[in-house]
């Protein structure tokens, strides 16, 4: 990892958005809890935190985002904003799973568990040689790390890649969407 690099790292795949500078060895985090408006919030929020630290966007080395699991629609934010941001800018966009989030630094074997709807949990274990599997359990997450430590990870891991080929970011979805189709047959389209 090239020291002294910037890289504004984001996430939107729960209830807030969350994100974190990475300032060369000082990290910058802004959690903002919310249940909903996390597209008209991030972009705004992004732009106060650069402009507090005096930096532009042309400033940043990398992008990092939180790729879930989570919210579909959180996840789709973030990772809607990191593309663009990385095609407009023409910086590397890097994406971070949850799992890694919650597992970075810590003493393996670790067992990364992330909250999912209906009182179960997303776990993912990594054995000893960083290797690990992903499941859905029918039990609480348990404790959980702050959103800020977890934000503040994504950027930490983003910067450790940024020198890696990378691919675009793309979402981790472990269960299907709870949407339903529509019951409605299809229009006709008319000639």
């Amino acid at each position: 990892m090239r020291p002294n690099l910037t890289v504004l790292a984001f996430d939107t795949s729960a209830a807030h958005c969350a994100a974190a500078l990475l300032l060369g060895d000082r990290i910058v985090t802004r959690v903002d809890e919310m249940a909903k408006g996390q597209a008209e919030h991030l972009m705004p929020m992004l732009e106060e935190m650069l402009t507090a630290e005096n930096l532009t966007w042309a400033d940043l080395d990398g992008i990092g985002v939180g790729v879930g699991p989570g919210n579909f629609t959180g996840i789709r934010i973030s990772l809607a904003a990191a593309r663009g941001l990385a095609l407009g800018l023409g910086k590397p966009a890097i994406g971070v799973n949850g799992f890694d989030a919650r597992a970075f630094q810590e003493p393996l074997p670790y067992t990364a568990t992330i909250p999912a709807p209906r009182n179960q949990s997303y776990i993912q274990t990594y054995a000893p040689d960083g290797m690990g599997s992903c499941a859905q359990l029918d039990r609480p997450a348990g404790v959980q790390k702050p959103a800020a430590a977890l934000i503040a990870n994504i950027a930490q891991i983003t910067a450790a890649r940024l020198n890696n080929n990378n691919p675009r970011p793309t979402p981790l979805y472990i269960r299907s969407a709870d949407a339903a189709p529509p019951r409605d047959p299809a229009p006709v389209l008319l000639p």
